[in-house]
């Protein structure tokens, strides 16, 4: 889907915990300052916020966590417990399958054609949104 990606390398079954995901802690303003959102450009970065306070950066001290792509129809799910953030398969995956999760991006502007832009989706599933946002309520 895009960049390495990550696969199965054997059958996994649903409900397996595959991998916790690494990296620096940061506020959510140490992460904003180091990965300013530039209008116009396309948002790509390995942060994943744990709550308010905490944003995990796999750039840096990161594991293999940070490869999983987004998909809209995915075979995994991103689950936080406590101060951890988990990667389990939420359907049995096949060998060779590519791991994937819903990013759900919150973006709290308009979701704009140019906002959709900016954080796209290329997964190719059937129910692809065409973005990696999380749908708006």
């Amino acid at each position: 889907m895009q960049g390495l990606g990550a696969f199965a390398t054997r059958p996994i079954a649903a409900g397996t915990r595959l991998i916790g995901y690494a990296g620096e802690r940061l506020t959510p303003a140490e992460a904003d300052a180091r990965y300013p959102d530039v209008a116009g450009e396309r948002h790509h970065t390995f942060l994943f916020a744990i709550d308010d306070d905490i944003v995990i950066d796999a750039a840096v001290d990161g594991n293999e966590a940070r490869f999983i792509n987004h998909a809209c129809d995915p075979t995994c799910d991103a689950v936080i417990d406590g101060q951890r953030i988990w990667i389990d398969a939420i359907r049995d995956i096949a060998i060779g399958e590519e791991l994937a999760y819903d990013y759900a991006y919150v973006l709290e502007e308009r979701h704009s054609p140019a906002a959709k832009r900016r954080f796209p989706c290329h997964c190719g599933a059937s129910t692809c949104r065409g973005t990696i946002l999380a749908k708006k309520r």
